[in-house]
């Protein structure tokens, strides 16, 4: 019979987060897979767990993912863990879980601490709605092609970066989005744990060849109403309509609230709208 695969979430940078049923799950599988063998080793170390290690991460997750599947087929438990967090988001984890899936080897999740929902309660901005970006890739074409992307995202936005690329990401993200308020957050959890509440002119600026340390999220807050109007001339019932219908509103409702805004006729504004799709 199969082993389970336990996806465990790890501590973001508090070791007082790790929870007991964590604890008792790194300590009962028969070997865990982790992203960085030595840092899960100090995090083993700190809680006298004593289990076989075996290394899984972007690198070599082709090669390694078939191994670790035969050993769940052959019985054997195995949890999933990354240097912080929980696996799987943003992680290479996920390929593994997909993997097991694919396969009938049961997956079993120990939620855990993680940036994205952290660093979303600690801002203090709108983030009813958000839309979770992870890391900006390096590669040019991938990444004009991203941000272009998001230049008609309505929802908050949320990034991870690390420090080496942070200066970059930001000016990036200030000269596709324009002018934009967004929490600056590092360390969370950690000593030095901060959220700076800014522009992303003023954080472009800011931040602009400094050596930065520390590991980022950025939350992009998402524009208000009356500043997503004044970007459509109020002469313009089709553009203003189309923006509703992106924010998910149905077609009649799109039609009438541009209507109402611009004076044009409800049922023209449908037609043009019903023409288009």
């Amino acid at each position: 019979m199969p082993g389970t695969l336990y996806v465990v979430g790890t501590p973001i940078g508090n070791l007082g987060d790790f929870s007991p049923r964590a604890k008792e799950t790194l300590a009962a599988v028969d070997f865990i897979a982790a992203e960085d063998t030595r840092v899960t080793a100090k995090l083993m170390n700190h809680f006298e767990i004593k289990k076989p290690l075996v290394s899984y991460h972007e690198h070599n997750r082709r090669e390694k993912g078939p191994d670790i599947l035969d050993r769940l087929l052959a019985g054997e438990n195995c949890a999933l863990v990354t240097d912080a967090g929980m696996p799987a988001i943003s992680d290479p984890g996920v390929d593994l879980v997909r993997l097991c899936r694919e396969n009938g080897v049961s997956v079993a999740t120990v939620p855990g601490p993680t940036a994205l929902a952290t660093a979303l309660a600690y801002s203090g901005l709108e983030v009813g709605r958000f839309s979770f970006e992870g890391f900006l890739t390096v590669n040019k074409p991938k990444r004009r092609k991203h941000l272009e992307e998001l230049k008609t995202e309505r929802k908050t936005m949320v990034f991870y970066e690390a420090p080496h690329k942070l200066a970059a990401t930001l000016k990036d993200l200030y000269e596709t989005l324009g002018e934009r308020r967004v929490a600056v957050i590092k360390e969370l959890t950690k000593i030095h744990e901060q959220c700076e509440i800014t522009s992303l002119s003023a954080a472009a600026e800011k931040y602009e060849g400094q050596n930065v340390k520390g590991e980022f999220v950025l939350i992009i807050e998402a524009k208000t109403e009356e500043e997503r109007l004044s970007e459509v001339p109020p002469a313009d019932p089709l553009a203003l309509a189309e923006s509703y219908l992106k924010e998910g509103m149905s077609v009649n409702e799109a039609a009438k609230r541009a209507a109402k805004d611009t004076g044009a006729k409800k049922s023209d504004i449908y037609r043009l709208l019903t023409e288009k799709s």
